[in-house]
């Protein structure tokens, strides 16, 4: 199988290409910027900023700063 046709059925089957569900996997995890930038090969906390911000919407820091006022209530 090539790789082009796996990331076609990969994508057809969890809804992500690969490298978006190792991101997202890693970033809803908890790993901070640093270590999930490390360990997904995006080689640098701002490719994987740029990830974060692409997939949900906000950029790390704005969404732990939403969560320490939910928490904070």
């Amino acid at each position: 199988m090539s790789a082009r046709h796996l990331a076609r059925l990969f994508r057809e089957q969890v809804g992500a290409t690969p490298a978006g569900y190792v991101e997202r996997v890693l970033l809803e995890g908890g790993a901070s910027v640093t270590g999930a930038a490390a360990r997904s090969g995006l080689g640098s906390d701002e490719s994987l900023r740029r990830a974060f911000a692409r997939h949900f919407g906000v950029t790390p820091s704005a969404s732990l700063a939403r969560f320490r006022t939910t928490s904070a209530s």
